[in-house]
């Protein structure tokens, strides 16, 4: 308590001394935090429901190579789309600093150069195809036949990408100034409008696994499109003007790539250790990579329901960050941790009751069950243990303090979770998880330290932008 105390009570804070009861969060503080969390919690919980329809649709055909096809492709696509994340959270922060310092022009520049950089990547992506499906596609060593639908699939869906990277760019900055709706409204057509066209596409054209891959390609292009339109209608109330010279040359997007850099590195460090944990795992037999892919299931609700409440961190983060508003920041995130340690501890309530029906429902073979069931403790505690990584984490990016961030995971990966790895392979599956729940633990730690230390020396507005 003491040292808390010493965090709030700094006078290198802006000056401020103000005693801890000072920060409480008012019911208007508890409201914000919940009216920009909760459309982004929906927004999470839709996602994972494409690929499960995706599986349906096409599992039901005679064919099982088309169902493999579809696993290997969208592993593939996760894997790539997920690296280049950062166009949502870099745009975030940096939008949300734009509105607190109520600076229209800079928030417009941010959303061209967001987009800019999102076409171009993505057009680089179908570019330079080839060697990056074929280079997948000889790592993961399928079948041949589940190889030839695959790369007809990753050839097809690639064409999403420039639509796919732009709509994290969309996503960000509606996120940054401070409306969650949309990107609901968003993803659920998105999600709609993939479902709907899976069912036409695979049952009425006999496309299979390609015509998955095409539903994908018209859901991400419609969903872009959507997005343009909400866009508009926000710019025109926004005022302001776009200088269109902030987007010719590349010295004007120093700011976004020095932000989008650090948490380019920091996903790589991510997607390094579930990689790593999933080989781990394949080498104890297949049993329990089943058994661990059933888990990592778990893994992925308490992720999609947490992120909610770590992008409104995101959003208001960074608009008080603008305001140059330390006392209503710290008022802000404590809400955000009193509700984000609420859900968690309901994700562990939950676990507790319904993990092992849930794994059932997940799987019908007995194996697989029991040893899900073996591990399942684990998945019981991460909540609790994994919240304040969450939470660390959108406070950072609306922040942008980016740099520590990225920090704090390499540190956390390569310092924490691999010797833990290293030490603990003596006790099996067991250790790779007790490893794994180190890498949350590490970051917290790690996060919390940063926290303080920029709390203690008052230098939260020191990455603002000018």
């Amino acid at each position: 308590m003491r040292l808390y105390q010493r965090v709030f009570t700094s006078e290198a804070a802006n000056g401020l001394s103000m005693g801890l009861a000072d920060y409480k969060p008012t019911r208007h503080d508890h409201r914000t935090i919940w009216a920009l969390a909760w459309p982004m919690i929906l927004s999470n919980i839709t996602v994972p429901l494409v690929g499960l329809v995706d599986t349906a649709v096409i599992g039901h055909l005679s064919d099982s190579r088309h169902l493999g096809a579809v696993a290997v492709g969208s592993m593939f696509f996760s894997v790539i789309y997920w690296a280049f994340g950062f166009l949502r959270m870099g745009t975030s922060g940096l939008t949300a600093q734009a509105v607190g310092a109520q600076r229209p022009n800079q928030n417009r520049t941010l959303l061209a150069q967001s987009l800019v950089m999102g076409c171009v990547i993505g057009c680089a992506l179908i570019l330079f195809q080839y060697p990056l499906i074929e280079a997948a596609l000889y790592w993961i060593e399928a079948t041949p036949a589940v190889t030839d639908a695959a790369r007809t699939y990753t050839q097809t869906r690639i064409y999403s990408a420039p639509a796919v990277l732009c709509n994290f760019a969309l996503l960000g900055w509606f996120v940054g100034n401070q409306n969650t709706r949309i990107p609901l409204i968003l993803l659920i057509t998105t999600n709609l409008l993939n479902m709907i066209m899976d069912v036409i596409a695979v049952y009425y054209f006999g496309l299979a696994s390609q015509g998955v891959a095409l539903a994908s390609v018209i859901a991400e292009y419609g969903s872009l499109a959507l997005g343009l339109c909400f866009c508009r209608r926000l710019l025109a109330r926004m005022g302001g003007e776009l200088l269109t010279s902030s987007l010719k040359h590349l010295s004007h997007y120093t700011e976004l790539i020095k932000v989008n850099r650090y948490l380019f590195v920091r996903t790589l460090a991510i997607l390094f250790s579930l990689a790593f944990f999933t080989a781990q795992g394949a080498r104890q037999g297949t049993d329990i990579l089943s058994a661990n892919a059933v888990l990592l299931n778990f893994v992925l609700i308490i992720s999609n329901g947490l992120d909610g409440f770590a992008h409104a961190t995101e959003a208001i983060t960074g608009k008080r960050i603008g305001q140059r508003d330390l006392s209503g920041f710290y008022r802000n995130l404590i809400a955000a941790a009193y509700w984000s340690l609420v859900t968690a501890a309901l994700f562990t309530i939950f676990f507790w009751s319904a993990g092992q029906h849930i794994i059932h429902l997940l799987t019908s073979i007995e194996s697989v069950r029991a040893q899900a069931t073996l591990y399942l403790p684990w998945l019981i505690v991460l909540p609790l243990l994994g919240v304040w990584s969450f939470l660390l984490d959108g406070l950072f990016i609306g922040a942008t303090q980016v740099k520590a961030m990225q920090n704090t995971m390499l540190v956390s990966v390569f310092l924490v979770f691999l010797p833990v790895w290293w030490l603990s392979q003596p006790w099996g599956n067991h250790g790779l998880w007790f490893a794994f729940l180190s890498l949350f633990v590490a970051r917290a730690l790690t996060g919390g330290f940063v926290f303080w230390r920029l709390s203690r020396t008052g230098s939260w507005l020191s990455a603002m932008s000018h």
